[in-house]
This record gives structure tokens, C-alpha cells and sequence, in this order.
């Protein structure tokens, strides 16, 4: 029903859903649950999303994020080792500003990005 209204799903995981077609086309939500803490080049891959949604388009992306530096050591996400890459509130602003996108902090470890128009 939602494809006959225009509205429509993909999926692309590495291991699990590998369609590469998928990274090729341009969304108005893409959606980056608990996969970001895995990019060895963020700035590579946050790239693709940015390239990946349209004007005003949503991108939702939700990974635990380190409260401070000083609680990195009993933190427990760290201590996956496939966990590489590590946020904080500063750091989801700063990749706005780098994209030049809205963001917001709604709830804890959930940031959404919009695209501008």
C-alpha cells in the first residue's frame, strides 16, 4: 500500500542485505541504527549518507555516545572490538556543521540530521 502512495523501503547491510544499487539512490530518510560506531572513515561515510538524501531529507542516526572523555575507560561500548569510532554531542555538531545540516537531540544516543533545502 505505502509503494502505490510513493513511498518505499530499502535495506543495505554489508553481511546480511549487500545490494550496492541501494547506496546509489537518494532518499527523504535513511536511517543509520546502531552502525555508525562501526566506520573505520566516518568522514568517508557520513559523505555517502549526505550524498544519499535529498533536499530537506531526514537522516536519523542512533549509537550510544560517550557522555565525557573522563568515562572512556569504564565505558563498556568501547570495549566491543568492533567498535572504531566513538561520538559525543560535539562531535554529532560538528558533522552538522560540516554538512551544513540541522541537527537535533531528542533523546539520548538518537540524533536526527536534516538535509538543508
Amino acid at each position: 500500500m505505502l509503494e502505490e502512495q510513493g513511498f518505499f523501503m530499502d535495506i543495505y547491510d554489508p553481511y546480511f542485505a549487500p545490494d550496492p544499487s541501494v547506496l546509489e539512490r537518494t532518499y527523504h530518510f535513511v536511517t543509520c541504527t546502531e552502525t555508525a560506531e562501526h566506520f573505520y572513515n566516518p568522514d568517508q561515510e557520513f559523505q555517502r549518507l549526505n550524498n544519499m538524501l535529498e533536499e530537506s531529507g531526514w537522516l536519523g542516526v542512533m549509537t550510544e555516545m560517550l557522555l565525557s572523555d573522563d568515562h572512556f575507560e569504564g565505558w563498556r561500548y568501547h570495549r566491543d572490538p568492533t567498535h572504531v569510532c566513538f561520538y559525543q554531542r560535539e562531535t554529532m555538531e560538528w558533522i552538522a556543521r560540516r554538512f551544513g545540516w540541522a541537527v537535533l537531540f531528542p533523546r539520548k544516543n538518537v540524533t536526527p540530521f536534516q538535509k538543508p533545502h
